[in-house]
């Protein structure tokens, strides 16, 4: 196959779209659709990279000719790339393209270790049986024709284009796409209710491919502000999506932020002279009910967050609202986080959790979501939000609000509209349905109330015509199901590779 290469022009929405899934199909056959993000992303941005240096250089070169000197160099240059690391080098490779494309990508790695360390993922690019040749030159001319610096595109535009195709990647993934992938309505809410302003610190120690903090960033701009003031925080135990989580944010045009892989719960890594690092806005979707999260620690945790007592080792819900409570700053801290119903009202320890921080008074709404709006599960999901510091007429009542009839239902997954959105913020802003047409049921109620059903924060108890769950049954046989039909999944990948190897499945 020939390698082919066009000259820089301006481009378009639409052409980066059609580059981005030229470059998936390249891929398909010998690679899964739930692992194109780990090869697609990571060639994009070494793309960017190269090209937005080459741009520099020439900045620099125009601007000081004969007397450019190395030290000048570096000031034109938000990353070193070492001699014979551009994407020319590997373009015009035509033999073991993909050790070159490897070997290119951890030196430039290894040339920017305070920015790009993993930020390439941990692709074997030379291993032909997992991607031939072939796939990787047809992937490698996907982009060829791209000249992607300030001059052709700009961030909004790049970090729009990296979106869809992290939403198409996550159509394509199913289940697997809860891992990186949160639905953008979903994030737009969380965003709008926790509302980060100039100057915020802005934290998700679930952060998967940081779809929380760039809208954090859109949202600020929006309203007027300017966004370059925040300072944004992920932790995020998966390396690819670590990876992805990187590249989003360099391609949205931002600079300032530090994501950092880890067990947020084994080895919390954002801290601040060896405490746990204190944020104005801490917001997730954290995986639900993670079973085996170091649960055998937490009572002793150094870091202090086993507020009321540990959590199952079966289900670490609670811990994750624990860790993000916090990490919430003493005054300005507000919290938003996705949970499945069942942290409302599940027993054991988890009551005596939800008891203790339910008369801390820093539960501030409960806020009943629209079934099947995940590509990770169908599960009925909530908003829990906490502050550390109520508004007045707040203090000391909790906020339900029941949104489940605000959604357009989807082929495969339910959406929340703008104007889903909007009804949703007003009512939690004013604490009513301030025209009773939003169809919305919600209510402010005190904390005695609460305590007179026992901590039990069940939507349906405090909302009429609110669905009251009065058992855990509808959620763990969902659970199972969608245990099953991973498990059923597996067992299909492993007969067919079987078969392959001329096994008999």
């Amino acid at each position: 196959m020939t390698l082919v290469q066009t000259q820089p022009q301006h481009i378009s929405q639409q052409q980066l779209r059609q580059a981005l899934w030229r470059a998936a199909n390249a891929l398909r056959g010998p690679v899964d659709p739930a692992d194109y993000k780990s090869y697609v992303f990571p060639v994009l941005f070494f793309k960017w990279v190269s090209d937005n240096w080459d741009f520099r250089h020439a900045e620099a070169v125009a601007d000081f000719s004969d007397a450019l000197t190395d030290e000048i160099e570096a000031d034109y240059q938000a990353f070193t790339i070492p001699d014979g690391c551009h994407w020319s080098d590997v373009f015009d490779t035509v033999d073991h393209v993909g050790v070159k494309l490897g070997n290119t990508l951890l030196r430039i790695q290894e040339a920017n270790p305070d920015s790009l360390e993993g930020v390439f993922g941990d692709v074997s690019w030379g291993n032909q049986d997992r991607l031939p040749q072939s796939a990787l030159v047809a992937l490698l001319n996907a982009f060829a024709g791209l000249t992607l610096n300030p001059a052709t595109v700009n961030g909004d535009a790049l970090g729009s284009a990296y979106e869809y195709l992290l939403r198409e990647f996550a159509e394509a993934s199913g289940k697997k796409a809860g891992e990186f992938f949160t639905p953008r309505h979903v994030v737009h809410l969380l965003t709008r209710i926790l509302d980060p302003h100039p100057g915020d610190s802005v934290a998700d120690p679930a952060c998967g491919s940081a779809g929380m903090l760039i809208e954090a960033v859109h949202a600020v701009n929006t309203a007027g502000g300017d966004a370059r003031t925040l300072r944004l925080y992920g932790q995020e135990i998966n390396l690819t999506t670590s990876a992805i989580a990187k590249m989003n944010l360099y391609l949205h045009g931002l600079q300032d932020f530090q994501i950092v892989r880890g067990d947020t719960f084994r080895e919390p890594r954002l801290l601040d002279a060896g405490a746990l690092r204190q944020f104005d806005v801490v917001l997730a979707n954290p995986p639900f009910s993670l079973q085996n999260w170091g649960a055998d620690t937490w009572a002793d945790d150094p870091w202090g967050r086993a507020f009321g007592d540990v959590p199952p080792a079966k289900s670490g819900d609670w811990a994750w609202i624990q860790h993000m409570i916090a990490t919430m700053k003493h005054r300005t801290g507000r919290v938003g986080v996705v949970m499945p119903h069942g942290v409302l009202f599940r027993g054991g320890k988890e009551a005596v959790i939800r008891e203790a921080i339910v008369r801390s008074n820093l539960l501030d709404a409960v806020i009943s979501l629209p079934t099947n709006l995940f590509y990770s599960t169908s599960i009925p999901v909530c908003i829990l939000v906490f502050r550390r510091t109520k508004r007045d007429e707040r203090n000391g009542r909790v906020l339900f609000i029941d949104a489940t009839t605000r959604f357009q239902p989807g082929k495969n997954q339910n959406t929340m509209t703008d104007e889903d959105i909007d009804t949703i913020e007003i009512a939690y802003r004013a604490g009513e349905d301030a025209d009773g047409e939003g169809g919305l049921n919600l209510r402010l109620v005190d904390l005695t109330e609460i305590q007179e059903n026992g901590f039990d924060l069940n939507v349906g108890r405090y909302l009429k015509g609110a669905a009251a769950v009065e058992a855990n049954v509808e959620e763990a046989l969902i659970l199972m199901r969608e245990a099953q039909a991973r498990l059923a999944a597996a067992q299909a990948t492993l007969d067919e590779k079987l078969r392959a190897a001329g096994f008999d499945a």
